[in-house]
């Protein structure tokens, strides 16, 4: 009998509660249907900006991996071709370019990622007889790219591919949380929709890149490349 009203008393205190502090039981709503992504450059204007602290590498370079380790990028200076990457070996530094202007890049790797479009694809480069291939996406002022001379996988695939190690430096970046937002020097970067964007957004020119799609946006007076269509690719 006692047990019994004990469990009568719990009850009893635990409706009391609920009419207390207002507590309602909610019910997911089947015919909802969730709003669609922002377009990419909408997301890159519209999104809050992350403290850059948290993300700062040193050699003012920002550097992050998205939440499910598909995409990694930093908002950092290129001299030419050579990239100041805090995670990857490196020539950005060498005399031999210091006469080449610093221009502020945004540039992504991805672990998996879509072929490459035809029109996307830029010559032999230069004769080397690599591949022009994809995975890695690169951002200037007033061009977006994806694609690059290369032979072999990227680090970023080499980390969190299908075989990857799941470790090194790629593996030790701080994470940019969904729709947040990064930017230097003009520039900036957003983790969402399964992906990330960057761009500059004075200018109209940017990027998308998921492990399923891409898209580049060369800004108004250009033609906007549309979205690739659903496909992985890994050398």
């Amino acid at each position: 009998m006692d047990a019994m009203r004990r469990t009568v008393w719990g009850m009893l205190a635990a409706l009391f509660l609920i009419i207390a502090t207002g507590c309602t039981v909610t019910t997911k709503d089947p015919a909802y249907v969730p709003p669609a992504p922002l377009q990419p450059m909408e997301q890159l204007e519209k999104a809050p900006l992350a403290d850059a602290k948290t993300f700062s590498s040193g050699d003012d370079v920002l550097s992050f991996i998205t939440a499910d380790r598909t995409v990694a990028c930093s908002l950092t200076s290129a001299r030419g071709e050579h990239l100041n990457l805090p995670y990857e070996q490196n020539r950005y530094s060498d005399a031999s370019n210091n006469k080449l202007p610093i221009v502020p890049v945004a540039y992504c790797e991805l672990a998996t990622y879509p072929a490459l479009q035809p029109d996307d694809t830029k010559g032999d480069c230069a004769g080397t007889h690599l591949g022009y291939l994809g995975g890695v996406a690169l951002l200037t002022p007033d061009n977006a790219r994806y694609g690059e001379c290369r032979s072999g996988v990227t680090p970023m695939e080499a980390a969190f591919g299908p075989k990857g190690s799941k470790t090194g430096p790629l593996a030790q970046l701080p994470v940019l949380a969904d729709g947040q937002n990064l930017e230097r020097n003009g520039l900036r970067c957003s983790a969402y929709n399964d992906g990330v964007a960057c761009g500059n957004v004075s200018a109209g020119v940017g990027f998308f890149v998921s492990p399923k799609r891409y898209e580049l946006i060369q800004g108004p007076a250009k033609t906007s490349h549309p979205p690739q269509s659903e496909g992985q690719k890994t050398p």
